[in-house]
């Protein structure tokens, strides 16, 4: 049965619900770019889909508004997709299982989607309708926002009439968005040998129980991020005992807090006169463990109260286990504990406002014998491309002294404030009508796509709106109905106004 069939507006639920059954994790767009195409198709609108993926839906205005200026309606249709360990969809084929409390869509052990399902479903709600009076309607539908904005980036525009877009990529009900950070992400490549060693003993270690967040919005709350503290617990570790990385995995997007971190090691045991095993530098591990995890604690408990560290030992006896030598895993701690992470400045212009930030956002590693890597990515931003600039080359400086390869990708520019904004105004007219209230009007340290759509269209005027969600990008996330209900009648509204 349906969860969400009973809920206002029926037409928006109905197809949020109908995509959340289609796996859309940034980099697995296809059926979701299909799904849209379809609809065009099904519903005689002029569409266009690019070799990316990108999706443009085209609906004619309705009569008596033909001569109204036509309207961008933008979004992105994929996803950050994170679930809990325990968790048995697999993101890559499985729709999502929506469960709704009180006020509140959420999904059973992932994340919810609503950023950016929202804006699909608010898009296809319009099209779908007869009774709506509307001007032209373009709907611009990107991918992979999530990973860089790497489809808004690619997308050809050529075809639009429009100079105004409301894009729908907001969080919470009654801010209205018009200026954002500009950004990059930033990938390096660690090489280590990697050998065979017999005779070991295994740790894994396991550092979780974070918040995470959103790293465009929630970066300035100072949450623990699992990879930075990995970090410093490796360099901690291998300063005193020569243990070899076989293998490390934490975070889930680069723009996304790490709330997770999992290693594991191998080092030999020391051996007394007879040759016999003996557990002191088992002891002593698992000591200097013990002591990193309670001062991490006493750090960060009253920001991330659910902080937790274990370990666990396990003798492989005559296994093989292929690991990074001692020395090369040395330096890997050595890099990642010198890398900067979080805030790196607050707006001067803007009290509140961060202006420059990173986020280490993934930590992986591939091992095949006799080669190994760790893979470390950031996403940085910031609002003054100079300083942002500043900032990546800061962290190529870091990884050249390292001996480490580095890389920029995905980068994109900032939304600078207009001062004349016809759209903006009409809008804030509409929200005073509507709520006897004024909206807040907001620069954003998160990126978002309007910078780039300004790059390709002439004077384009943009503002971002979306109805009330929390802890995006988590497995947390919710989106609210009521929110989501004002928000569309606004919408519809704003429609016949402009």
């Amino acid at each position: 049965m349906s969860a969400l069939a009973n809920l206002e507006p029926k037409s928006v639920f109905h197809y949020f619900e109908e995509i959340s059954q289609i796996p859309r994790g940034s980099g697995n767009i296809k059926r979701i770019s299909d799904y849209l195409v379809n609809f065009g198709r099904e519903h005689n609108l002029e569409y266009y889909q690019d070799p990316v993926g990108n999706v443009i839906l085209v609906k004619e205005a309705t009569p008596g508004m033909v001569d109204h200026e036509p309207v961008i309606l933008q979004g992105h249709m994929d996803m950050v997709a994170v679930k809990t360990q325990a968790c048995p969809l697999d993101m890559k084929k499985d729709g999502l299982v929506l469960r709704v409390k009180d006020d509140e869509i959420s999904a059973a052990g992932t994340s919810l989607g609503g950023d950016d399902g929202i804006a699909i479903a608010y898009a296809l709600a319009l099209l779908d309708s007869n009774d709506i009076p509307h001007p032209r309607l373009e709907v611009v539908l990107t991918v992979d926002e999530e990973v860089g904005m790497d489809g808004a980036r690619e997308i050809v525009l050529s075809m639009l009439k429009g100079k105004r877009m409301i894009n729908i990529d907001s969080e919470e009900e009654g801010v209205f968005t018009v200026g954002c950070a500009g950004g990059a992400r930033v990938d390096f490549e660690m090489m280590g040998k990697a050998e065979t060693y017999k005779n070991h003993m295994l740790l894994e270690l396991k550092i979780g129980g974070l918040q995470g967040g959103h790293s465009g919005t929630e970066i300035h709350k100072e949450r623990a991020n699992s990879n930075q503290l990995f970090g410093r617990v490796l360099e901690e570790l291998t300063r005193v005992y020569p243990v070899k990385l076989v293998g490390v995995k934490g975070g889930e997007a680069d723009n996304a807090i790490a709330r997770e971190t999992t290693a594991k090691f191998v080092f030999a045991e020391e051996k007394n006169d007879q040759g016999e095993q003996i557990s002191y530098r088992r002891d002593g591990i698992h000591n200097l463990l013990n002591k990193i995890h309670e001062e991490l604690r006493e750090e960060i408990g009253s920001k991330d109260h659910a902080f937790k560290m274990t370990w666990m030992f396990t003798d492989l006896k005559d296994k093989d286990a292929e690991a990074i030598t001692a020395v090369d895993t040395r330096k890997i701690a050595l890099f990642l504990c010198s890398l900067p992470n979080g805030v790196q400045a607050m707006s001067a212009d803007i009290e509140g406002l961060v202006e420059t930030s990173l986020n280490f956002g993934v930590l992986k590693q591939k091992t095949v014998l006799h080669d190994g890597y760790v893979l470390a990515s950031f996403s940085v931003r910031s609002s003054v491309e100079s300083a942002k600039n500043a900032l990546i080359h800061k962290l190529f400086a870091i990884g050249k002294m390292a001996g480490v390869k580095y890389r920029v990708r995905s980068e994109y520019p900032g939304w600078k404030y207009r001062v004349d904004s016809p759209l903006r105004e009409q809008m804030v007219a509409l929200y005073q009508e509507l709520y006897q209230a004024d909206p807040q009007i907001v620069a954003i340290h998160a990126g978002l796509e309007c910078g780039l759509f300004m790059s390709k269209i002439p004077d384009l005027d943009c503002v971002s709106i979306g109805p009330n969600m929390r802890n995006i990008h988590t497995t947390e996330e919710t989106l609210s109905i009521s929110s989501v209900q004002r928000v569309w009648e606004y919408l519809v509204m704003l429609l016949q106004r402009i």
